[in-house]
């Protein structure tokens, strides 16, 4: 038997009646959502890129800048 985690649970239990208030259209779910982060005033997420990106690598702090998208190394 799997554990069932009640908090969970009641998460996915809203997230399903959203989701069904606006017959599932993701459209109309994401425009609801941006009209909420314009009438709450804060900005919900950051998409605006870094001009230098410091990642933590192996306990070295390195400064890939630009080239921080091509860098295929699995980070710590």
């Amino acid at each position: 038997m799997m554990f069932q985690d009640e908090i969970v649970e009641e998460i996915h239990k809203i997230r399903e009646e959203y989701s069904r208030s606006f017959n599932h259209d993701l459209k109309a779910i994401f425009a609801d959502l941006q009209k909420q982060q314009a009438e709450n005033g804060a900005e919900v997420v950051n998409l605006s890129r870094k001009s230098s990106l410091t990642i933590l690598w192996r306990g070295e702090a390195k400064d890939f800048g630009k080239d921080a998208s091509s860098n295929s190394r699995h980070l710590i």
